[in-house]
């Protein structure tokens, strides 16, 4: 994937992370749900940036449910 080839990915992890972790996670967008999980939607550049977001909510020890792309 090239930068100019950026795709869409969303991330669904256990729990609410805050809006502090917004910036951190950068231009992803991070939306909480009524039933204790959170979803983070935004564009990845390619594969270094997509292990880049997967290694950062593993140090913050979020527990990963999903990763998919979005068409």
């Amino acid at each position: 994937m090239n930068a100019d080839r950026s795709a869409t990915y969303e991330f669904t992890v256990v729990g609410h992370l805050d809006a502090r972790w917004s910036e951190w996670f950068g231009e992803l967008a991070i939306d909480p749900h009524d039933d204790g999980t959170c979803t983070l939607v935004g564009p990845i550049a390619d594969q270094a940036q997509l292990h880049g977001v997967l290694a950062g909510l593993r140090d913050i020890g979020a527990t990963l449910l999903s990763v998919r792309a979005l068409g």
